[in-house]
């Protein structure tokens, strides 16, 4: 003990002066970068005469504060408080309550206006008459000869809503100007224009073909890239999301540009239209880019979800290690075929799964009888895992697989000799025993040498 406690004084001893030598060398770098920098070396863009010209450092000087300037003005614009977009929305959500209770009563008005202007057509109509009847008699006259509905053309006239052609200029006038900016090249506020668009008028694929014409600029981010930020980031402004083919673009478009970033706050937060490509799309992207495939399993699975493509999503859970969370989803659901369940092993071969299928689970019976679920490995060249089932199946001994067989409602004497037949083939002889061992003790069940020719199978049909 003396010498351990020696041993042990003398190793804290280096280690505190390994710590005050780092911190000492800590000390030092603060001290050094609180200098400024060598004015011995040359300043980053100027050349060393320019470097010793008074005039042309002013220059560089006003150059640095307008740069700093315009870079702290982008900071302030791009970025605001999370309170100040909380503060945004309430004030979105009044804003279009308001424009809703507008809509509504701009329609009361416009059916009081459409009926008076009926009143005071049938009311000229009849003064101009010789009024030797009633208004109510006129009236009803009017309606039987279809003077007042017959006519299309004046109908149409006293119905016209001003508002429309007015609208129908406003429409036009957007068109035309988002042509117009594409053409002069100023992206930036064709992309206003068509977020800003009355009824979405400009969201569309059309759109979209006009930007992924432009392609890339050097320097500056993708047009297409924030065409869709721009569209997605004010659908909440809309009573209807973004439709299904608009959204698959803008995902085509996020992944990429390598902005998953972009992509999980669109399907996580915007009012978007998810259909099962776009899931497809975003586990094509974690596939290949492995340290995002969890996130991208992640949002395929959301999206799945909302598309009831239920299979889909199940496999997102297993390849994300949650088997019990899958299995918790396949018996809420109930919609899975064998076919189903067989295609999702084939896609996603974790032991831990198979083992849940085909063995008891919350007390309910197995979803596949394991001797299947063996062959059906073999048949689609997936034998390793088959191999390895049985493995496992050998260390849990003789009384693992009696149970595993002779509990399992899909029990099956000829299917469980197949299997016994594939474990001698692979050297697995304790468990090609205890499988025939098992079928010889269940009645009515005989071995029929493969030599044996005497035998005849049908002779209990003759007697």
């Amino acid at each position: 003990m003396r010498v351990i406690e020696h041993n042990s004084s003398k190793i804290q001893m280096q280690i505190d002066e390994i710590k005050q030598l780092r911190a000492e060398r800590d000390m030092k770098e603060v001290k050094h970068f609180s200098f400024c920098k060598n004015p011995s070396k040359p300043i980053p863009g100027m050349t060393l005469e320019e470097s010793v010209n008074l005039d042309a450092l002013n220059k560089y000087l006003k150059h640095l504060e307008d740069k700093y300037a315009e870079i702290k003005q982008l900071m302030s614009k791009k970025y605001v408080p999370a309170q100040r977009k909380a503060h945004l929305e309430e004030e979105m959500i009044v804003i279009l309550k308001r424009r809703d209770e507008a809509e509504n009563t701009n329609k009361e008005l416009q059916f009081r206006h459409q009926r008076l202007q009926i009143i005071f057509y049938a009311l000229t109509s009849w003064v101009k008459s010789d009024m030797s009847t009633s208004f109510q008699d006129f009236m009803k006259q009017m309606e039987k000869t279809k003077d007042l509905y017959g006519d299309q053309g004046i109908v149409e006239e006293l119905c016209e809503d001003p508002s429309k052609a007015k609208e129908a200029e406003i429409l036009l006038y957007y068109i035309e100007r988002f042509n117009e900016l594409i053409s002069l090249g100023e992206y930036e506020k064709a992309i206003c224009f068509a977020a800003r668009s009355p009824r979405r008028i400009l969201q569309n694929i059309g759109t979209v073909e006009k930007f992924k014409a432009v392609g890339k600029i050097r320097g500056k981010p993708s047009p297409l890239l924030l065409f869709f930020e721009a569209i997605f980031s004010t659908s909440h402004a809309h009573r209807r999301p973004i439709n299904a083919e608009l959204t698959l673009e803008g995902i085509k478009c996020g992944l990429s540009e390598k902005r998953l970033d972009l992509v999980i706050n669109w399907v996580t937060q915007e009012r978007l239209t998810f259909s099962e490509e776009a899931g497809d799309v975003i586990c094509a992207y974690g596939e290949q880019n492995t340290h995002n495939k969890a996130k991208c399993l992640a949002l395929a699975q959301i999206i799945y979800n909302e598309c009831n493509v239920y299979n889909k999503a199940v496999l997102c859970l297993c390849k994300q290690g949650q088997i019990h969370e899958a299995m918790q989803y396949i018996q809420q659901f109930k919609d899975f075929t064998s076919d189903d369940l067989m295609q999702l092993i084939r896609l996603c071969p974790h032991h831990e799964l198979i083992w849940c299928l085909t063995k008891e689970w919350n007390g309910k019976p197995p979803l596949l009888p394991f001797g299947f679920v063996i062959l059906h490995l073999c048949s689609v060249d997936m034998k390793k895992v088959a191999i390895r089932l049985l493995q496992e199946i050998n260390e849990g001994g003789k009384d693992e697989i009696e149970h595993l067989m002779i509990n399992n409602p899909f029990w099956c004497p000829e299917r469980w000799q197949e299997v016994a037949s594939i474990c001698s083939q692979h050297g697995l002889d304790r468990v090609c025993d205890d499988i025939m061992s098992v079928l010889r003790s269940q009645a009515g069940v005989a071995e029929i040498s493969e030599e044996d020719d005497t035998v005849n199978l049908m002779e209990h049909v003759f007697w």
